[in-house]
């Protein structure tokens, strides 16, 4: 059967490498993001990956994606909603329109993805629905409660979704990382660096000391957890909520 993955966010990060993880399995791949740039360098590492400019938090951008995806690598039978963005601040100073932003990118970004996944997904003997999360879909944090709040959301659509789905070849998980050495988390540093009189060194420990393993975990840990669960060794793993982060939650 031929595997053809989409995966938002796809650019940079877990969601770059997860496409190519994906991609020397075999699995035909299409990476989506705002920016071309990054996205072609990713596809630019394997003959599997294509690369399709998309905004999640518009629902027609979204309903490009999959047609474009489909024109060019056939039917998707494996959506991954991986795009997300984080930010910091206080509760007391998180104004409307930052709560907004966070729920739109993250958790309306997810909704989008999967809605429109699930069109592809019909008449299909197979189908993997993917959200990667995060540890704050799972417990609380400080300073982040608007990307919390996005993020329990997110697994709240994994869990429902997932039992509307049971009767057919389909499942929806979600992959909760811990802190993961990105990108993004390397602004989380150099942000805590500015605000504090912490030096890098400090910075990073106060992000990871939550781990018991104490170390950030690395990208190519949920790329490996994503193969899995596209796999038929997980043909009865649904609605559940995979925490990769070195013991934080159980």
């Amino acid at each position: 059967m031929k595997k053809h993955a989409i995966i938002t966010g796809g650019g940079t990060g877990v969601g770059a490498e997860i496409a190519r993880h994906l991609a020397e399995l075999g699995v035909n791949v299409t990476v989506a993001g705002r920016r071309q740039e990054p996205l072609d360098l990713v596809a630019s590492a394997s003959s599997r990956i294509r690369a399709v400019t998309a905004d999640v938090t518009d629902e027609g951008s979204i309903a490009q994606m999959f047609e474009k995806a489909s024109e060019a690598n056939g039917p998707v039978n494996i959506v991954i909603a991986n795009a997300g963005a984080a930010e910091s601040a206080p509760f007391s100073k998180i104004d409307k329109n930052d709560f907004q932003r966070m729920l739109d990118i993250n958790l309306t970004g997810t909704f989008l993805t999967f809605q429109k996944g699930l069109e592809a997904l019909k008449g299909q003997e197979y189908g993997r629905m993917i959200a990667i999360a995060s540890t704050a879909g799972l417990r609380g944090y400080s300073y982040v409660s608007h990307y919390a709040a996005a993020k329990h959301g997110v697994i709240g659509i994994v869990r429902s979704l997932a039992l509307e789905l049971a009767s057919k070849p389909f499942t929806v998980n979600a992959v909760c990382p811990g802190f993961t050495e990105t990108p993004m988390l390397q602004r989380s540093i150099e942000n805590i660096m500015q605000k504090t009189r912490m030096n890098e060194e400090q910075a990073r420990a106060a992000l990871y000391k939550d781990n018991p393993q104490q170390r950030f975990i690395q990208p190519d840990e949920v790329a490996a957890t994503v193969a899995w669960l596209i796999g038929d060794g997980a043909r009865s793993v649904t609605g559940q909520a995979i925490s990769v982060s070195g013991g934080e939650t159980q």
